[in-house]
């Protein structure tokens, strides 16, 4: 059984409750962690503020960012185990699982390098003053992040608040809490001061929202579904905390007749099966110009019934779905679009002897699908790809921009003047034009638009999102 990490220590809830951990590869129970509440809450953010009077407060930014450089190095030199519990968890691939936990050790590298590289500002302005900008760490603040990517969001919204100075609590998903308690014990052995990281493990509704309404906290990060983060939105505000949310998306995939398609539909494939679909940025929405519909269609379609499906050490395109709601989730659309009568135009294949308990589902692309249909407009959060024809440049932008989402596009088009206006038009807070990045690398600054959520994560961007400024005035005559 895995305890909660806070202050430094190993801490199990108090009343002793403790939550299962299932494979989704198997849905068999091979763990359990504990199931921390607001009392666990308290303490972690009491720890988080006694770190910010202690050692951690006192560092000057050179030290804490070499302290989150050998953190980077650290996850390395633990990288294979960490793919190997990392994917037991979640039940993705494993070179997916692999590439998770590289990443997570690029964030440490990366915000360790940038953190003395915050600078401040001098304002001119009346004679006899002299003006100055300094920026500041927020204080405690607090991670919630999602079940999907949990060695990536990890490493996404705490190191940037780490590398400013905060004290951080953070909150995993009840699913996939492993690699956050273990990522938690390398930090500290590579230095990492006691309190500046906690480590809260149990349910959202418990202690999720513990943490979201403690009157302690002065910054919320939050990765989830449109619900919840409404609710974390509300919290914030009773307490006047800020908070950066991240909320799904529709993202399409515009698709342009002069199109390089050698190059776009392996890219297109994978940008819906990666993860098994469960990635706030997949490429959900294939809009392909009229005139080559048919033709392009066919071709992601003869390259989408090649995915294959299986465990994590089967290494295939895609794993299974993270629990059995979610997989009841993606199946009812699938379910619901045959019924409505959609062309189902290609389907995945699990493999024969991937687990008959585990939670998997065959990728499905539909086509055409008509606009106003669930699968146009809503996230299923799974291996389901929609295409749907458009006319001309207009009819394609306005097609784009019609959900409520607004996160991530990407534009294929040998013709760099559409490239631009289309990028220009499209509602998304990142576009990619001929590739498709999943969100992007590190240093790129991520986050939505509208129902996409508000914010800006990776990137230096992310350090102002993690700090405040203060202005001094001082009156020299």
């Amino acid at each position: 059984m895995k305890q909660m990490f806070i202050g430094g220590r190993w801490v199990a809830a108090r009343d002793g409750a403790t939550l299962p951990v299932a494979s989704p590869a198997d849905g068999e129970i091979f763990d359990h962690i504990a199931r921390g509440a607001a009392h666990e809450v308290d303490l972690a953010v009491a720890a988080a503020r006694a770190s910010l009077d202690g050692a951690w407060g006192r560092m000057t930014a050179t030290e804490r960012g070499r302290i989150l450089v050998r953190i980077g190095e650290a996850v390395l030199a633990h990288e294979e185990a960490l793919a190997q519990l990392e994917a037991r968890d979640t039940g993705k691939p494993i070179t997916t699982a692999r590439n998770d936990i590289k990443v997570l050790a690029r964030y440490f590298e990366f915000y360790g390098s940038a953190a003395d590289k915050v600078h401040g500002q001098t304002i001119p302005f009346l004679g006899g003053h002299q003006v100055s900008l300094l920026r500041e760490p927020l204080g405690v603040t607090a991670h919630i992040i999602p079940w999907n990517y949990p060695a990536q969001m990890l490493g996404r919204t705490v190191a940037p608040a780490l590398a400013m100075g905060n004290g951080t609590v953070l909150k995993p998903a009840e699913d996939t809490s492993l690699s956050a308690l273990r990522f938690a014990e390398i930090a500290t052995a590579a230095g990492l001061p006691e309190g500046a990281l906690n480590v809260v493990t149990g349910l959202g509704e418990e202690a999720g929202a513990a943490l979201a309404a403690h009157p302690g906290i002065d910054f919320i990060s939050f990765t989830g579904s449109n619900e919840v983060g409404t609710l974390v939105q509300q919290a914030a505000a009773r307490n006047a905390v800020k908070c950066v949310l991240e909320l799904g998306g529709k993202s399409p995939q515009i698709v342009f007749d002069d199109v390089d398609a050698e190059r776009a539909v392996p890219i297109i494939v994978r940008a819906i099966v990666q993860n098994a679909g469960q990635t706030c940025t997949a490429g959900s929405r294939l809009l392909v110009q009229r005139g080559i519909y048919d033709s392009f269609v066919g071709r992601v379609a003869e390259a989408f019934a090649k995915v294959r499906v299986g465990t994590p050490a089967m290494d295939f395109d895609c794993g299974p779905v993270m629990n059995p709601a979610q997989r009841a989730r993606v199946q009812r659309y699938i379910d619901e679009a045959r019924a409505a009568g959609i062309p189902v135009l290609a389907e995945g294949t699990v493999a024969a002897d991937a687990p008959r308990t585990g939670y998997y589902v065959r990728p499905t692309l539909f086509g055409p699908v008509p606009r106003d249909a669930a699968l146009a407009r809503e996230e299923v959060f799974g291996p389901v790809l929609a295409a749907m024809p458009f006319d001309d440049e207009a009819d394609g932008i306005g097609l784009a921009n019609g959900t409520d989402y607004g996160l991530l596009a990407a534009v294929w088009t040998e013709n760099a003047g559409r490239l631009q206006r289309v990028a220009k038009a499209v509602k998304a807070g990142q576009v990619f034009m001929n590739c498709y990045g999943a969100g992007g690398g590190v240093e790129l600054p991520f986050g939505g638009t509208r129902r996409s959520g508000h914010g800006r994560e990776k990137g230096l961007l992310a350090l102002e999102e993690v700090s405040s400024t203060k202005t001094l005035v001082h009156y020299h005559g």
